[in-house]
């Protein structure tokens, strides 16, 4: 049976002046066969000879196999490069002649030309290959990593009941829960994260802090940053609204407390009324 979308061992079972017919063995009727085109056929080509094919659909809407293998197959995950955007989406590059089409509907936020965007790949309703921006069914919840241990992933969608969902190494399913969510990140953005949790699915629980103990001396260096950069003075106190401080220091209100006293027991800040200024 021909796999659109996979690779897979077929057998040349016609030859013809325009490149040979692939099929499951000589006995599949022609209407079960799929043309590998000239240019894509192996010089020792025979019939018989076994060949590994991608299959998918031309321009005409046609199944046809190449021996080129694309940058993702079906129900894989990849980062693809847009294109161009025309009138029913955009097209992207998985290394094949022919683009693969990324629907408007598929897409969880507007996509540009010459950005890089995490797909998937699926059979549409019409029996043709696409790719969405909805990836959270496919990937995978078998990662090796255990708690504590440091990843790199990409968000692909932000909920606000829930948090920013991470792709991480675009492979497998993770979590970054509101209340992680210590700085700005938006769909799109490339996260280094840290696993905190397993779930017993196998998805990752994830937070852009380090350790409590290591998150100190980061949070006291961007402190210290902000401070060399407004003068010496942070103009409201570890008191301020939660707002207030995660706007300006992209940490939470307790972050930001254990930091300013990390600070203060090392005689590096000092607390004003309205203010916290370096010494």
């Amino acid at each position: 049976m021909i796999k659109l979308g996979e690779k897979q061992i077929l057998q040349v079972v016609k030859k013809v002046d325009f490149g040979v017919y692939l099929a499951e063995n000589q006995e599949t009727a022609e209407t079960d066969r799929v043309l590998l085109p000239k240019k894509q056929v192996p010089a020792d080509a025979e019939i018989g000879s076994e060949v590994s094919a991608f299959i998918y659909r031309d321009s005409d809407d046609r199944l046809i196999a190449t021996t080129t293998t694309p940058k993702i197959m079906l129900g894989q995950v990849a980062m693809l490069h847009v294109k161009e955007v025309g009138k029913i989406g955009a097209f992207m590059d998985w290394g094949l002649e022919k683009d693969v089409l990324l629907p408007f509907r598929e897409q969880t936020r507007k996509v540009r030309a010459g950005e890089d965007v995490l797909c998937a790949l699926y059979i549409d309703k019409s029996d043709r290959l696409a790719v969405t921006m909805n990836v959270y069914e496919f990937l995978r919840t078998d990662s090796p990593y255990v708690k504590d241990d440091k990843a790199r992933g990409t968000v692909y969608e932000m909920s606000k009941n829930f948090g920013a969902f991470v792709a991480v190494d675009d492979i497998y399913s993770g979590l970054i829960p509101v209340k992680e969510l210590t700085s700005k990140v938006q769909i799109g953005d490339d996260v280094t994260v840290r696993v905190t949790g397993i779930k017993e699915d196998g998805k990752l629980d994830l937070s852009l802090r380090d350790k409590a103990y290591l998150q100190l001396d980061t949070d006291g260096e961007i402190i210290l940053k902000y401070m060399d950069e407004h003068d010496g003075v942070i103009p409201f106190t570890d008191k301020a609204d939660p707002q207030i401080i995660k706007d300006n220091m992209q940490m939470s209100k307790n972050q930001f407390k254990r930091a300013i006293g990390h600070l203060m027991k090392d005689g590096k800040v000092k607390i004003l009324t309205d203010s916290i200024e370096r010494i």
